[in-house]
């Protein structure tokens, strides 16, 4: 009878204390399932790296100096590839915010230049730095559809060996993108394409011989990816 109930007590124990395991086991998962804080402010987070075209259009007007009164001058900036790194956070679809880093390389290609005949070059490095509004709309086939708008700078850095000895100099940027982005496999990763549009005064690196005080654009298509935290 002593030995019935020691096995009995044994076993009631083992049973208590598997219960006891699975209830713990079961309210840490339940815990480890609950996102904390920060995790949520993480989870509207993305990091998206592109690859862009640069396409610049030429611009022109009357050179703003009193050594070349009258005298035209025309831009005509190179075409090339360049990248474009995004963060973004996204707090609900309608509601986002994001910061752009773009980079690129070409020539600004000057005609009419006084005391300079044909075309006078500026090789320069265009560092693209701008914050801006993002709206996400619904999904369509599972595709994200969104449009941004902002502002920041632009800085054009002339290089060492092909800057012509100029200064750098910041203009003023606007922008606007209209692009589309999904998921891969992965709510964490994902694909994007865009079409941006950039606004800023044409740069004269603060030589009055090349100031004509035009407006011009840059377009630029890109495709890149996406992470999400």
């Amino acid at each position: 009878m002593k030995l019935n109930l020691s096995r009995l007590t044994c076993v009631s124990a083992s049973v208590l204390f598997f219960l006891f395991a699975t209830l713990a086991g079961a309210s840490a998962q339940q815990q480890s399932t609950i996102p904390t804080p920060l995790q949520n402010q993480l989870d509207r987070v993305d990091f998206g790296v592109s690859g862009v075209g640069i396409f610049n259009r030429p611009s022109s007007g009357t050179v703003k100096n009193s050594t070349q009164p009258g005298g035209t001058l025309s831009i005509n900036p190179g075409n090339t590839l360049g990248a474009l790194i995004t963060i973004r956070y996204v707090a609900k679809p309608l509601v986002g915010f994001e910061f752009n880093y773009g980079y690129s390389r070409y020539t600004q290609k000057f005609t009419g230049v006084s005391g300079t005949p044909g075309v006078f070059g500026v090789q320069n490095n265009a560092k693209e730095y701008t914050f801006g509004y993002v709206a996400h709309t619904p999904q369509l086939f599972g595709v994200s559809p969104f449009i941004a708008v902002g502002a920041g700078t632009t800085a054009f850095r002339p290089t060492t060996t092909g800057g012509a000895g100029l200064l750098t100099q910041a203009r003023a940027t606007y922008y606007y993108s209209v692009g589309a982005e999904t998921t891969l496999g992965s709510p964490h990763f994902g694909l994007r394409a865009q079409f941006r549009e950039a606004f800023f005064l044409a740069p004269d690196f603060g030589a009055n011989y090349l100031t004509i005080k035009q407006h011009t654009t840059t377009f630029e298509p890109g495709i890149g990816f996406f992470i999400r935290f």
